[in-house]
């Protein structure tokens, strides 16, 4: 057994096997080599100096790391119990130990930054100054109010929100009230809420008060607290270096200055880090992040080895090339120390680009698509809907509300920190001290007296996000409770090792979420919506810094789709307003890719060109004359209640065909054609295959695949035209 020599004793949980969890072979040192590519190979077999891997998104980075740490345990290059992996997310943390115990190392400690300073902190605090460590703070808001309040500013709860921004952006930034002013001037921070950088001074001193008469500390204290001490007191920055000697850090884009600091602190002298990291998705700069620790690593650490990592096992060549394209119009450093992503998928289908004439017939057109989509056998849980700023979400809810699709609002509150979610956890924790002789049946009485129902409420909002979180927690309830044996003590006790590690159970629905919230995150199927210049990039982005932060937002949304990506603009905010929005910068490489005509929005004069792979769609209805509304009519080129100008049994051919494709290709049958592609071929009955290529849902890779098949298809029913006429027609 490996002697553990530090100075405060390892977390049981640590070295802890997954409950339940079966009996893993070991593998050895060459069977975790095995698993890799040769960049991630070379990643896992490189120790004895710092080491600096550039990862791409969907390169396989975490299964980097916790391979080059097994691989260092195993021979004998890392002591696991002097390991220390840290990332910024307790759920990342979650995954990074799960995976680790998966590959024989359980000893290994994997945190975030704070939870492993907070654990630093309360063992040395008796020491340093005595008692207990102070309570933290479960959020600013209210602190930051009462500051607000004694100084009798007057603050709504988004301006208070603001504040709280900037509160932390200055703790992270190691500021003072004093050198606060200065700072934001030099950093262009803007006015919040309506303060000037001497108010905001002015609140973090009184905020300061505030923490100490009620004698607690917030987040960013526990960090600078382990800075004051590993800096103060060098008997504690011996021990602490004497636990834990080599380190690993994931996201290194994001660390801030308070970060970098304690990091450079706990490893003193030595230069064994790992960090791992990529500058093309530093999105939060304005929160204190800066990818300048990662871009001029190797300055810092002099001797560094450099490994980038450009396979892409995410997305299919479609999707990474369009994200390549995205970032070959970076400026400065994004461009200087790009990586450039090679997907290592079979080809999938082009994304698509799309134009509506405002923001609520682009919210129409995605849920009209993610409802063919579910038709043709993905999940609501398979599909994402991302938007640049949150108030694009609320015509979205409306509307897959009005057609019946469930949705998961992300961003706001993490899902176990959510009000109904606690109260839930809180009753069952009670429920659970009684004897129950039907566990399910007390589970839904708890979410019942909640506000749960079995149907889902016919709302958007807030009152639909709280049936969704507590529908969550029956669905996963019932899949604990289906294990033999299993009561609510086991509810409660899984409950609660989740609410830890923030390991949230799936709900059952579309994702509709903030591009900031959903990095990290991937999905077989995203719409990427309001791609138009004022959105993305954002209005209040001027500086050419701040546009190539957006840009690089932009690169984090379209890489997070998997297999299906579309992309949405739309020309004016409200229906009958001017069509003055132009599509986003960030696609000019793309559209001038796939013809200039795709700059232009669209036209009021039928047929019109979107730009969208050439396609024609429709303003008038073909049978009947009138205006054609929805984005569905549109490509069809008629009403769904005027009659069609083909019989039932061409399009009947024409699925079965599909299905018999999707089989032979082993794919989905969507991923051949949607039902709205097929009705359109049937409706238009294109004769050749440039007359094929103008139908919405149809590029010319589609067309050499396939376009022979049904070409001779739509041949062999438009020469037996006269007696496929006599088939009974839909009436108006």
């Amino acid at each position: 057994m490996t002697e553990n020599t530090g100075a405060f004793p390892a977390d049981p949980a640590d070295a802890a096997p997954a409950a339940g969890a079966p009996a893993v072979p070991p593998l050895t040192a060459e069977g975790v080599l095995e698993a890799l590519d040769p960049e991630q190979r070379e990643a896992a077999r490189t120790f004895g100096g710092p080491l600096c891997v550039l990862a791409g998104a969907g390169t396989g980075k975490t299964r980097t790391i916790t391979h080059r740490i097994a691989y260092g345990v195993m021979t004998g290059q890392l002591n696991p119990r002097h390991v220390l992996a840290v990332t910024f997310t307790a759920k990342a943390a979650a995954e990074m130990r799960s995976r680790l115990r998966d590959l024989g190392v359980p000893a290994v400690q994997a945190r975030t930054f704070h939870a492993a300073a907070l654990r630093q902190l309360r063992h040395f605090w008796p020491r340093v100054i005595g008692g207990g460590a102070p309570e933290i703070m479960p959020n600013k808001i209210a602190g930051v109010a009462e500051a607000c309040q004694r100084l009798h500013m007057s603050v709504d709860r988004a301006a208070l929100r603001d504040i709280v921004s900037e509160v932390e952006w200055s703790r992270v930034s190691m500021l003072t009230p004093e050198s606060y002013p200065e700072a934001a001037a030099q950093a262009r921070r803007p006015g919040v809420a309506g303060f000037d950088s001497r108010s905001i001074a002015r609140i973090l001193t009184q905020y300061e008060e505030v923490k100490k008469e009620r004698g607690v500390i917030d987040f960013e204290d526990v960090l600078l607290h382990m800075v004051g001490f590993l800096t103060e007191r060098p008997d504690i920055a011996r021990e602490i270096r004497g636990q834990y000697r080599h380190f690993v850090v994931d996201e290194y884009q994001d660390v801030s200055a308070l970060q970098h600091a304690l990091l450079r602190l706990w490893l003193g002298p030595s230069t064994d880090l790992c960090v791992v990291g990529d500058a093309a998705q530093t999105i939060y700069t304005f929160a204190g992040a800066r990818a300048s620790y990662l871009l001029d690593f190797p300055r810092e650490f002099r001797g560094a080895s450099t490994i980038r990592l450009e396979r892409n096992y995410r997305s299919t060549p479609q999707i990474v090339r369009l994200a390549n394209t995205v970032l070959d119009g970076a400026q400065g450093r994004t461009k200087a120390h790009r990586l450039t992503l090679v997907s290592q998928r079979p080809a999938g289908p082009a994304p698509v680009i799309e134009s509506y004439a405002d923001d609520m017939a682009e919210a129409e057109g995605v849920a009209e698509r993610i409802q063919e989509q579910i038709r043709e056998g993905r999940t609501a849980a398979d599909m994402a809907v991302l938007f640049r700023t949150n108030s694009q979400s609320e015509a979205v809810e409306q509307a897959l509300t009005a057609r019946g699709i469930g949705y998961l609002v992300r961003g706001g509150d993490r899902f176990f920190e959510r009000q109904e979610v606690r109260r839930a956890l809180l009753a069952l924790r009670a429920a659970s001290r009684v004897e129950h002789g039907d566990a399910a049946r007390a589970v839904r009485d708890v979410v019942s007296a909640l506000g749960w129902s079995e149907k889902a409420p016919e709302t958007t909002g807030a009152v639909r996000e709280r049936w969704d979180s507590l529908n969550a927690l029956v669905h996963l309830t019932g899949t604990i409770l289906a294990r033999p044996g299993a009561g609510l003590v086991d509810v409660v006790r899984e409950l609660e090792e989740r609410a830890e590690s923030q390991s949230a159970p799936v709900v059952d629905g579309v994702t509709l979420a903030s591009i900031h919230a959903a990095k990290g995150l991937e999905w077989p199927s995203v719409f990427v919506i309001g791609a138009s210049d004022g959105l993305l990039p954002i209005s209040m982005a001027q500086t050419p810094a701040e546009v190539e932060e957006e840009r690089r937002l932009f690169y984090v949304a379209l890489t997070r789709a998997r297999d299906l990506l579309t992309i949405s603009w739309s020309a004016a905010r409200t229906p009958g307003s001017r069509g003055s929005r132009k599509p986003s910068r960030f696609l000019d490489g793309v559209l001038e890719q796939r013809g200039s005509g795709a700059r232009t929005g669209p036209a009021a004069s039928s047929p019109r060109r979107t730009g969208r792979r050439s396609a024609t769609v429709f303003s008038e209805c073909r049978t009947c004359g009138a205006q054609l509304t929805t984005d569905a009519e549109q490509r069809l080129g008629r009403h769904s209640g005027c009659a069609p100008s083909h019989g039932e049994s061409v399009l009947d051919a024409l699925r079965l065909w599909r299905r018999q494709r999707s089989s032979q290709l082993g794919v989905p049958a969507y991923s051949v054609f949607t039902d709205a592609t097929l009705g359109a071929l049937a409706e238009r009955a294109p004769s050749t295959a440039e007359e094929m290529a103008q139908i919405p849902g149809i590029g010319p890779l589609k067309v050499q695949r396939h376009g022979e098949e049904v070409l001779a298809i739509l041949a062999g029913f438009a020469a037996a035209a006269p007696a496929e006429s006599a088939s009974p027609q839909v009436k108006k």
